[in-house]
């Protein structure tokens, strides 16, 4: 075909010859008037030959870029340039394009060339991959083509963006990598297997964010602190990436050696906040932090700047503790407060970061409620729970925000399980004649709860060795409690003075010392802490034998 018909037919090739007819040297002003440099760069432009007589099939043939021209409804092979050839070999002409151009029907460019021939508009596809491996950014083109009885064309131009495409690839994968290496650094700060309380059933889950921005600081974490309570917590460290998530390794470890002192937990939060400080001046984290101790059926907690905790009691009423919050871990200068809420047989609590609720198009109070809502309906185990929330509040794989999610259930046990677990408690009123009354107290409930002899005569010691230490150094009010789990024996005593025991070598000499010493050592564990009220509480544990 007339490549210098064809190209007199591009748009805009008629404007340009229009403009230089009217710019033509005839209509210059004389040459006293333009400087001489001037004139004789606008002479030698006059030399130049037009464009409308540039031979069109040697430009297009020299070009790098792939350039290939189709015609006619069938899209029949008109042209294609020297570059074309080297990248994909001959191409017999006068064939439709889905035989002789089989590589743009590989990569589903045919349906386009269809697209641009109705409408007469340009369209273009981003780095597509061509057979070989090259990758191209083709654009494709209307042409009239009046020399031909169909009329139209396509003129295909593919320019090769391989090195973009590869670059862009390696930045894809490095991105990857990192996520990768956030979210591993992330889970393994995360407790691998959640420590199971006596008289709880928990479960837990973390779904990080769908980009690698959304790879964060969430935390939570559940500690057994002895005695029967157990400590939860949950948390969130600002920010993304590697350095969110070490943050909050280094917080959650404080947690854990914090709540070992075994303090309230607005005490533990004015730790933590102090070592958030250290940590990094600039980086903050909201924390919720409870207890549950199944002697009160309640359950204590403070939280810096963190989101409220939902109970559903057994009814299906659902609660939110709303009050005290402070501000986040990191701000310092502010005195933490302890609340409390109910948390009896039946009930169910769920702690969660702002990932589960928050979303930009709506009020955050808004998803606390509809949680709210989720959590009323949902029944079943922890676990089932858990995964219940997360999928009424719509997280997915690509969700914009990591989440965590820590569900405590207080089962509300019947029948032979409740023999499993059974409380009895004593005043100790009076003098050292309070003494005896504690061991025979103890010998009785022991003897009817079936335990085997030997573990009969420690918790009876353990008993006795308590209340005798209790007697000698508190003051009153003072109590002895016996509690009994599925797993263990725990002997408490609670007095009025808040000053707690410690272990120490007695002397052969040494009138006192001894009680704190023996219990250790025939106990599995044991421990003491402050009470609310200003006192204090001893305890010891004692393992049972594992039934067959």
């Amino acid at each position: 075909m007339n490549f210098t018909r064809w190209s007199a037919r591009l748009p805009g090739t008629q404007r340009r010859a229009a403009a230089r007819t009217e710019d033509s040297p005839t209509a210059l002003p004389s040459e006293g008037s333009v400087p001489a440099a001037r004139a004789e760069r606008l002479s030698d432009a006059a030399l130049l030959p037009a464009v409308d007589e540039l031979p069109v099939r040697e430009v297009l043939d020299r070009i790098p870029a792939l350039v290939a021209l189709v015609q006619g409804p069938d899209h029949r092979l008109a042209y294609v340039n020297d570059a074309y050839v080297a990248a994909f070999g001959v191409r017999p002409a006068g064939e439709p394009a889905r035989v002789a151009l089989p590589e743009l029907a590989e990569i589903g460019l045919l349906p386009l060339l269809d697209q641009v021939l109705r409408s007469s508009k340009p369209r273009t596809v981003k780095s597509r991959k061509a057979p070989g491996g090259r990758s191209y950014t083709f654009t494709c083109t209307p042409v009239e083509v009046s020399a031909t009885p169909e009329g139209g064309g396509v003129l295909i131009f593919a320019a090769d963006v391989t090195d973009h495409a590869e670059a862009a690839e390696r930045l894809r994968a490095s991105e990857r990598r990192q996520r990768e290496t956030a979210v591993t650094l992330q889970r393994s700060l995360l407790p691998q297997e959640l420590e199971e309380p006596d008289d709880l059933r928990v479960a837990a889950t973390y779904h990080p964010g769908g980009t690698e921005a959304a790879v964060g600081g969430d935390w939570y974490d559940v500690i057994t602190l002895g005695g029967g309570r157990t400590a939860l917590v949950i948390g969130d460290v600002m920010g993304r990436g590697v350095r969110a998530a070490a943050v909050m390794g280094q917080l959650r470890t404080a947690v854990r050696a914090y709540a070992r002192l075994d303090l309230p937990p607005h005490e533990v939060l004015q730790l933590l906040d102090g070592l958030a400080m250290e940590i990094d001046a600039n980086q903050i984290a909201t924390c919720a932090y409870a207890v549950h101790d199944p002697n009160e059926g309640r359950l204590v907690y403070a939280s810096a700047g963190h989101l409220p905790i939902l109970v559903r009691d057994e009814s299906g009423t659902v609660l939110r503790a709303d009050e005290p919050t402070g501000p986040p871990l990191g701000t310092g200068g502010w005195m933490h407060a302890s609340g409390s809420i109910p948390l009896g047989p039946g009930s169910t609590a769920v702690l969660y970061t702002d990932g589960l609720v928050e979303r930009r198009d709506a009020d955050l109070d808004e998803g606390i409620a509809s949680l709210e809502r989720a959590l009323a309906g949902a029944t079943g185990t922890p676990q089932v729970v858990c995964d219940r929330l997360v999928r009424s509040a719509g997280v997915t794989a690509d969700h914009d925000d990591d989440v965590a999610v820590l569900v405590l259930q207080h089962p509300a046990r019947t029948g032979p399980d409740s023999e499993l677990f059974r409380n009895a408690a004593l005043e100790l009123l009076g003098g050292v004649e309070a003494a005896p009354r504690a061991r025979a107290f103890a010998s009785g409930v022991l003897t009817s709860w079936r335990f085997p002899t030997d573990l009969h005569d420690l918790g009876v010691l353990a008993a006795s060795e308590l209340v005798a230490n209790s007697l000698q150094h508190g003051t009153p009010p003072m109590r002895l409690r016996l509690r009994r789990t599925d797993r263990r024996l725990i002997v408490e005593v609670t007095d009025g003075d808040d000053h707690l025991p410690r272990r120490r070598r007695a002397e052969p000499a040494d009138e006192s010392g001894r009680g704190i010493a023996i219990v250790a050592t025939i106990a599995s564990n044991w421990g003491s802490r402050r009470t609310p009220g200003g006192g204090k509480a001893v305890w010891c544990e004692f393992a049972l034998p594992r039934t067959t």
